[in-house]
């Protein structure tokens, strides 16, 4: 039990140190860009030796690449959880949606500035870890396509709906309405923000019910 336990303290610390590490990353990245990062500088905004970075990570390469998938896997799991306790609660597959919207803005306002790199990195092609970004983004976009599915199943949603395209047209409206919302209009609470994207998720621009 005590070797268990000793274990078990030695993960958690581990995960504790790469956790400073993720954000360290993210936010030097985010101000300067992933070349002009170096690991020494990753280290001292970290708190920690620059031999800690290579005890857990190869290379700066290797950190980025699981930075960004610990950051969407972070996502799609709110992303699930509150698809979930909408189905625990009773709710409709919308009201899924709505709350998968929320949850998504949540995590934006957490970590806005991993949302800023995660956005950019989708768009580059020459990266080492373009391979891993569209695995772990097709996670986060195939948490939504079940829901829809499930929707469509259920007579919910019209059987037309392109469920692939679907899903990635709001998780795509949710990243860049929530970076607009960081950058340009930040006097804004969540709750307007969340609002917005709602009443867009049930057809209610118009005006018409």
């Amino acid at each position: 039990m005590e070797s268990s336990n000793a274990a078990s303290g030695g993960s958690t610390r581990r995960e504790a140190t790469r956790q400073k590490l993720y954000e360290a990353a993210v936010t030097l990245i985010a101000e300067q860009g992933f070349s002009a990062t170096t690991v020494d500088e990753i280290a001292e905004r970290a708190g920690v030796a620059k031999g800690t970075v290579y005890y857990n990570f190869a290379s700066k390469s290797v950190l980025f690449e699981e930075l960004l998938r610990h950051g969407v896997e972070l996502l799609t799991a709110s992303l699930r959880e509150a698809a979930e306790k909408t189905a625990r609660d009773g709710g409709s597959k919308v009201d899924a949606l709505d709350a998968m919207i929320r949850a998504g803005l949540v995590f934006i306002d957490r970590y806005p500035s991993f949302t800023q790199l995660y956005v950019a990195e989708l768009w580059r092609t020459n990266r080492a870890w373009q391979s891993t970004l569209m695995v772990v983004r097709q996670q986060a976009v195939a948490v939504v396509e079940g829901v829809l599915r499930e929707g469509v199943d259920n007579g919910e949603f019209s059987e037309e709906i392109d469920v692939q395209l679907t899903a990635a047209a709001l998780v795509g409206m949710v990243l860049v309405a929530a970076l607009d919302w960081k950058s340009f209009q930040p006097e804004r609470s969540l709750d307007d923000v969340h609002s917005a994207l709602s009443r867009l998720l049930q057809g209610r621009v118009s005006g018409r019910h």
